[in-house]
């Protein structure tokens, strides 16, 4: 188990996803290095009022626990009394043109430790897709490269991890899911360490490769104040999802992370509507109809 060499991986990533998409934007990322006093820290890069990116942070972090927060041994016990490491990537692009959606991305490795004992490692990751309009074609694209990072281990792999996402970014208060979907897989130590690692970078490599083609097709729609007010409003079910559901916010959140880091995936505007319902066959209600279902899009 080479945890150096996952680190590095993560780091590289981090340096590749923000330089491609200042590539993009014409806009620089600042960093923002941070130690957490408990052990480790991480590097924070944010892009804002870019001309492309709203606001767009990538974070890397790797920090150290003498025990594990409860938003980690709530669906695995056996980890509790444990001691941690956990280092990953963390991503969430919001840009400005409402015709481009929102997407986020994180791969991340846990390790769980405990003094005479086998450490317990494993993987999770993955990346979904926040359109507010709705075009086949991007989801299509996005779910046909998702499906090949997975191809080349195993057929399974991508329906399994694809309906996971489904399940998992779902606004139960709302009965609705949050996008159109993507990947998400956690606990993932099957197979040894070398084909988990190998797993995650075929995950963390192929995110630009989905995500790049989209933004350039939709970046220069022209929109007006409906098309941002709408923005504005469907990103409010995003902040609800990641405050209220997102096991990564609440692990950051117990496991006294920086907050400014954990939050950065927060949009910078937002509004809620009191009951608001679209017009009825309007490309928004198009959105809710045809696209925020469950559908396979390959």
């Amino acid at each position: 188990m080479d945890i150096r060499a996952v680190k590095n991986y993560l780091l590289g990533l981090q340096e590749a996803i923000c330089h491609e998409l200042s590539d993009l934007d014409g806009a620089e990322f600042a960093s923002d290095a941070w130690e957490r006093p408990e052990g480790g820290g991480g590097r924070s890069r944010v892009l804002s009022e870019g001309a492309l990116i709203e606001k767009g942070g990538v974070n890397f972090s790797h920090v150290q626990g003498a025990s594990m927060p409860g938003s980690a041994t709530a669906h695995r016990p056996e980890l509790a009394g444990r001691s941690f490491q956990a280092m990953g990537v963390s991503l969430v692009i919001h840009p400005r043109n409402p015709y481009v959606p929102t997407s986020h991305a994180n791969v991340r490795m846990f390790v769980a430790e405990k003094e005479g004992e086998e450490p317990i490692w494993w993987f999770g990751g993955g990346y979904d897709l926040t359109p507010y309009y709705g075009f086949e074609e991007d989801c299509v694209e996005w779910h046909r490269t998702a499906k090949s990072a997975c191809e080349p281990f195993g057929e399974a792999l991508y329906p399994k991890y694809k309906r996971w996402c489904d399940d998992y970014f779902y606004l139960p208060h709302r009965q609705e899911p949050r996008g159109v979907g993507g990947l998400f897989y956690d606990d993932l130590n099957e197979g040894g360490f070398e084909r988990c690692f190998d797993f995650m970078r075929s995950v963390g490599d192929s995110y630009l490769r989905a995500y790049r083609p989209i933004v350039e097709r939709r970046r220069d729609i022209a929109y007006g104040e409906r098309e941002r007010n709408w923005q504005l409003y469907r990103r409010g079910r995003y902040v609800e999802f990641n405050l209220v559901f997102d096991r990564g916010t609440l692990f950051g959140l117990q496991s006294n992370g920086r907050t400014e880091s954990i939050l950065m995936s927060l949009p910078p505007l937002v509004r809620w509507e009191y009951a608001y319902e679209p017009d009825a066959g309007s490309p928004e209600a198009d959105l809710l109809s045809k696209y925020l279902i469950s559908k396979e899009w390959v």
